[in-house]
């Protein structure tokens, strides 16, 4: 995928910060903290362009360890917070970093309304499908059935697809993508920041404490190949460690085919438009799921459309052409005005 921006002579060093990383040993955050700091020299942004926003959870301590502008907040907060730094400064790049419990438990409501006014910003989703923080509650995006601190005899309550959830809110990007993976998740994030409107990115996250290995047959080397569809604009969804497999359209449905079974070709396998403003096929992508079909991965949607920013700006500017008054001193000082002395 084509990722590169201006780029600028800022290198990964200039993003790492002095302050001691503590997360756990084996954490899947440090290797989205790296892929971050990989990726931002790419964007053609100077540092204090870049500000990272946080609610609370154990990826929010993020912006600690980023040598960048950045504000930890409070929990579930961060969607409205950085909405606000960004209309506030257009020109900054703005970068959200939450967790599954923080952006759709607390932070639900604030995260479907960032998604629908399409503000110029990006959103970093770990999930690990826990509350790793407390101590391994179950989050949202936990599965059902999953026996957690506070679910000792299963949980009963059906997890969230982000996915499914970001687009019901007419998101115009989103990408899943593995902590497994960070050149990958770096590639990723410039495409976000490229991307004019909301960004929401779904990290596939591991916490080796309370739910140690709980993407491992969608991301582990030894299963990946087959159980996950690593998405590229304009390219066949094929998967497989000989890229013979892949996905076709099935009346309404999705199907997983072996091509050179039952005549099967590679004319018969779905090509990926993730620039099509429909959201049908992205919706049927984003719930794809083991064991019938693989998990899709890569930049699944992003479409271009108007954001809030700068139909906010517009209308400003409209209001600001249309007053006779130019500044506050003229308005005081017009009509009936007198002075005291």
């Amino acid at each position: 995928m084509s990722t590169e921006n201006a780029t600028c002579s800022l290198t990964k060093a200039d993003f790492v910060s002095n302050q001691a990383v503590k997360w756990c040993p084996g954490c899947g955050d440090y290797a989205i903290l790296t892929a971050v700091q990989n990726a931002l020299p790419r964007i053609g942004k100077n540092k204090e362009d870049i500000v990272f926003i946080s609610g609370i959870g154990c990826s929010s301590r993020f912006p600690y360890y980023m040598s960048a502008y950045g504000f930890h907040t409070i929990h579930g907060r961060a969607a409205a917070i950085a909405s606000g730094v960004k209309l506030a400064n257009p020109e900054l790049s703005v970068w959200e970093i939450t967790g599954d419990g923080d952006a759709l438990a607390i932070g639900g409501n604030h995260l479907i309304h960032l998604l629908r006014r399409n503000i110029d910003l990006n959103i970093l989703l770990f999930n690990n499908k826990i509350y790793g923080l407390t101590k391994g509650q179950f989050s949202p995006t936990t599965e059902i059935g999953s026996v957690t601190k506070s679910s000792p005899h299963g949980t009963i309550e059906e997890a969230f697809l982000p996915g499914a959830l970001a687009l019901g809110a007419r998101a115009t990007f989103f990408a899943r993508i593995s902590d497994a993976n960070p050149k990958v998740m770096a590639d990723v994030f410039v495409s976000a920041e490229m991307h004019k409107g909301t960004s929401l990115v779904e990290i596939l996250q591991n916490c080796v404490i309370f739910n140690d290995g709980v993407h491992d047959l969608i991301s582990s080397k030894e299963t990946r190949d087959d159980n996950q569809l690593f998405l590229e604009h304009g390219k066949p969804m094929l998967y497989g460690k000989l890229k013979n497999k892949g996905i076709r359209l099935n009346g309404l449905k999705l199907e997983a085919v072996v091509i050179g079974e039952n005549g099967i070709t590679e004319k018969d396998i779905l090509v990926h438009n993730a620039k099509d403003p429909d959201p049908a096929l992205h919706f049927l992508l984003v719930r794809m799921s083991l064991p019938e079909l693989p998990v899709a991965m890569g930049v699944i949607r992003n479409v271009e459309t108007n954001t809030y920013d700068s139909l906010m700006q517009d209308q400003l500017n409209l209001a600001k052409s249309k007053n006779k008054y130019k500044n506050l001193n003229e308005f005081f000082h017009s009509g009936d005005v007198w002075e005291i002395k």
